[in-house]
């Protein structure tokens, strides 16, 4: 299982959830060249190690397990994992 950042964040990117990460699997940070050209945060499905300590720190609950993403917002698992999947400069 992983945590996944819904659209809920878009437009909201309030860093509660990255700075309670314990293992910096919330991207792009504040303090990253190119935060402000994302429209969300998103969660690597590869280094999330499960342990919910983002969700309750978001102030939009745009946050859920993977098993857990209501039925309108599932895309958000292929959003996560797309992000994460493209080249970066």
């Amino acid at each position: 299982m992983t945590y996944v950042i819904t659209r809920l964040c878009v437009g909201q990117k309030d860093a509660a959830c990255w700075e309670a990460c314990p293992v910096d699997a919330i991207h792009p940070g504040p303090d990253t060249t190119g935060f402000g050209d994302q429209p969300q945060l998103y969660i690597d499905p590869a280094e999330c190690i499960d342990c919910s300590a983002c969700e309750p720190v978001c102030p939009v609950e745009a946050i859920y397990p993977e098993e857990e993403i209501p039925d309108e917002l599932r895309d958000a698992i292929a959003v996560n994992r797309d992000f994460f999947a493209a080249p970066r400069t």
